[in-house]
């Protein structure tokens, strides 16, 4: 039997040192791999620390269309889920760090959470999954 998983998703921002930057320093990604390729793109991708999950290929608009596309990649809607293993720590680690939550922390069935924008709008979802109940 085969298996697939998603590993890499493209996300257009307007600088990549800007870019490299905000996601490592602020929010405390790695950075897995920064390559320089033709015509002065680069491959940088970037990932949350300890995570399993997909990584972030950061892309340097290279026109108009994308230009215009930056910050607004899911038309407005939450686009991306980082979840935490501790909330509070990563919560108050985010906002000394100067990331703007878009609202106070909720505690929802699924577990806690806060959304927040990343440096250039787009809307992320800090989230503590809840544990689930012991069967009786």
């Amino acid at each position: 039997m085969s298996r697939n998983s998603l590993f890499l998703v493209s996300l257009v921002v307007d600088s990549y040192d800007r870019a490299k930057a905000f996601y490592c320093d602020d929010l405390g990604f790695t950075c897995v791999e920064d390559t320089v390729q033709p015509e002065g793109k680069r491959w940088l991708v970037v990932r949350p620390r300890g995570g399993a999950g997909a990584s972030l290929l950061l892309a340097e608009a290279s026109d108009e269309t994308q230009r215009a596309a930056i910050g607004n990649q899911t038309g407005g809607r939450v686009g991306f889920f980082l979840e935490t293993d501790d909330f509070a720590r990563d919560h108050g680690r985010f906002l000394k760090a100067g990331v703007v939550f878009q609202e106070e922390p909720r505690h929802e069935p699924y577990g806690t959470v806060a959304v927040f924008a990343d440096l250039y709008g787009n809307l992320w979802d800090l989230i503590e999954r809840a544990r689930p109940s012991p069967q009786k």
